[in-house]
This record gives structure tokens, sequence and C-alpha cells, in this order.
């Protein structure tokens, strides 16, 4: 559950662009009520087929296989491509297949639509496949159907801690960025992108505590997006095309290795780039709901896990880890 402390800096990770608890405020529904009816029948004017079934095994290898869960909404099954081979889970699969010389067994249980508060049906059917890592993608829904941020980001932290407690590495894609959805016109879209952000941070904090680990999603899915929309949105101009969902699985392959420990030694280091440091939780989600790729995990300064502005987490600007050809299912 999120303690005194964590909901102390939940507010104040809220308060990162102005605004309170809510994800878009009070006063920005009823004059912005119009402009949303607008962005929505230009999405959905657009419908796509259901997501592909990518569950399988891919890779190969002597040792055991590695079981993989991706859990969460649209982004995570990859809605808005047309084959499985295209999904982030399928990518990630074969890309962890690749670096651990062992098959992986990827299960998918993430649901178009789903908000947080589907995460613990999602979670009971996870839990079947004894995952030993977990990649959750998880918040727009929140955001577009008003869910406060305190009730968001308690049930995410349940959802890590009971994965932690299977004995499952968790790596959470932060919130995207709405603010680069092109139906969505100012100053629609400058709220969404404060409020995606308001999430991202937020996420962060109640991630890192409950022992899970962070890669932001909202800046990869952000400025690259913005400057190339027809290549990495797909048709409904809300979710990514099969390049845009490779530029997001690129950004959590590493996180995902790092997660598992996975990294020869010495191997590690060279994917760190200047700017990565030890910071306060605190300061160090709002950081990374600023740039691309940026993973925040757990560290200790002097043997301590804590400091006077809380914990201490490394905050990672990772080059992006490129990913094989062409994923294989066995």
């Amino acid at each position: 559950m999120v303690s005194a402390r964590t909901a102390r800096r939940l507010a104040a990770a809220a308060a990162y662009g102005g605004g309170g608890l809510s994800l878009l405020g009070a006063a920005g529904y009823g004059l912005l009520r119009l402009q949303a009816k607008l962005a929505r029948r230009t999405i959905t004017g657009r419908p796509l087929g259901g997501p592909p079934d990518p569950d399988g095994v891919y890779g190969g290898g002597d040792g055991p296989p590695l079981s993989f869960v991706v859990i969460g909404d649209s982004a995570a099954a990859s809605y808005g491509v047309d084959t499985p081979e295209e999904t982030i889970g399928a990518l990630l699969a074969a890309g962890l297949a690749e670096i651990a010389h062992r098959p992986v067994v990827l299960t998918t249980v993430a649901q178009v639509g789903a908000q947080t508060t589907d995460l613990a049906d999602q979670l009971d059917k996870a839990l079947v496949a004894e995952p030993e890592v977990a990649l959750l993608i998880i918040g727009v829904n929140d955001i577009t159907h008003q869910i406060k941020l305190t009730d968001s980001v308690a049930l995410l932290d349940q959802a890590v801690r009971r994965l932690r407690d299977a004995g499952c590495q968790v790596v959470v894609g932060t919130c995207p960025d709405l603010g680069t959805i092109r139906p969505i016109r100012p100053p629609l879209r400058w709220l969404a992108r404060r409020a995606s952000r308001q999430l991202a941070a937020a996420q962060t904090l109640v991630v890192v505590e409950a022992g899970g680990r962070t890669v932001s999603l909202g800046s990869i899915l952000g400025p690259e997006f913005a400057a190339a929309p027809g290549e990495l949105f797909s048709e409904d101009q809300f979710h990514p095309s099969s390049a845009g969902y490779a530029h997001a699985a690129a950004a959590a392959l590493p996180s995902l290795i790092g997660a598992l420990g996975l990294w020869a030694p010495g191997e590690d280091s060279p994917e760190m780039v200047r700017g990565d440091s030890v910071l306060p939780i605190s300061i160090a989600a709002v950081a990374a709901a600023d740039h691309a790729g940026t993973e925040v995990a757990a560290a200790t300064v002097g043997g301590r896990a804590r400091g006077p502005r809380g914990r201490w987490v490394q905050l990672r600007h990772r080059r992006r880890r490129p990913l094989p050809d062409a994923p294989e299912r066995v």
C-alpha cells in the first residue's frame, strides 16, 4: 500500500507543471468537452482490427525457458499492428532470448482499453505462467476516464507488489505523452501532456518503492512521434504503428535485461551515457518524465537506501538496444 511518505511525494509529483491530484483538473473538463468529443470522433472513426496474439516460445538455447508476461492496456497489447511479430511482446521476447541464450515463453494478458482497475484480473491470469519478468504499461485510459492520480498509482503499487511477492522482476513503461496525439488540439493537448507527465512521475515513485523499475515511454512516444506521425502512428492516429512499437521495445529492452541481471560483467556501464546520476526519487521521477528512454531503479549511497529527501535511485539515460531483425516463434 502507498505509505504516507510516498503520498506526500505523490502530491509533489502531481504539482509538476501545475495542478492538483486530479489528472486534468476540474476546471478544464467542462471547457474542453467539445474538443474531446471532436478528437474522439476522429480517432474512433478509423477503427482497427484487434491486436494479434503473439504468445508462444521465442528463441532457443540450452537453458530452461524464461517466462515473460506483458500486462496493461492497448499499448502493451500492441493494438494497431497486423502481425504477431510486430507486437512489443514478441519483439522483447526475441530480444531477451538472444541475450539470455534461453527460450522465452511469452504470455500476453494486456487488454485494449484497460485501466489500473483491470490489473488485478490481469495478474490472476499472468501469475499462472509463473513469470520471471513482466512488462507493464498502463495509464492512458486512466487519464481519458478521469481517474484520480492517487487512485491510479495506488492500484499500480498493489500490482507491482503482487508481482514482486511472486518472485517476478517488474519493468513499468510509464504513461506515454498524450500531447503527441494529432487529433487532440490545444488547449486540450497541453493539458493532456501535463496530465501524462504528472502520472508518469507518480508512477515512477510508487513502482520503485514497490521494488520495480521504470522506463519512460512519455518521451519515446513524444518528440519522435511528433516529428514523424505518418510513420510512427497507426491509421487511427492514436495508437503506435509497428515502427512506433519497435521504438518503445528498443527503449524497454535494456531495462528488462537489467532487471533479470543478464548483463555480462562490465557490459552495463557502456550502455550508460552522460547525464546518468543518483538522485532522490522525487527529483528523478520528474526528470525521467522529460527524457527519452530514461530508466529509474533503486540505488544506495554509502550503503543506505534512503537519504534526507527519500529513496535514492539511479537515473539512467540508456542507449537503445538493437532488436533482432525478425522475432521467431517456435
